[in-house]
């Protein structure tokens, strides 16, 4: 698989790392991060939720507890000793504390990607607002920035709220 992040050099790795932009438009974080976080689980993987404050983890947190009535996801916020065994961890730094195998950046944090960093990760994934500008404007840098170098996919929602491969 090649493995390589912004003007780094070639890895021995077979494949460019992939990376999932979903423009959020129809539908907010808070109805999509839990879907994904699910589908994530069901194949066997472990995933790690970065934020941009406290205060976004905690919003986060209360929402994975309660957003299906019939059931909940299980995870942490980082900063216990228990972290190593959480199959979803949401964190502000960009630590790997679970192994996850995916990386999930939200609520206005960006993939910075160092390869060191992003290396023990299958996928990112990228979920950022479509009502903001400031932060349409922001993912179109990233994805100007990491186009070269990655395999990089672009979900938007139709009309019904299914989700299409723009790019």
């Amino acid at each position: 698989m090649i493995f390589r992040f912004e003007n780094s050099p070639i890895m021995d790795r077979d494949d460019l790392m992939e990376i999932l932009f979903y423009h959020l438009e129809l539908s907010p974080l808070e109805k999509v991060l839990p879907i994904l976080l699910e589908k994530t689980l069901e194949r066997g993987w472990r995933a790690g939720v970065e934020v941009g404050s406290e205060e976004k983890a905690k919003d986060l947190d209360a929402i994975l507890w309660t957003f299906n009535n019939e059931s909940f996801l299980a995870h942490a916020i980082a900063g216990a000793k228990d972290d190593n065994e959480q199959p979803i961890l949401i964190t502000t730094d960009e630590n790997n504390q679970n192994s996850a195998n995916v990386r999930f950046f939200v609520a206005g944090k960006t993939p910075e990607l160092k390869i060191d960093y992003a290396k023990d990760y299958e996928r990112i994934v990228f979920m950022f607002d479509g009502h903001d500008p400031n932060i349409v404007e922001q993912a179109r840098n990233v994805w100007r920035k990491l186009k070269d170098d990655n395999d990089l996919t672009y979900w938007q929602q139709d009309a019904s709220g299914r989700w299409i491969k723009k790019a």
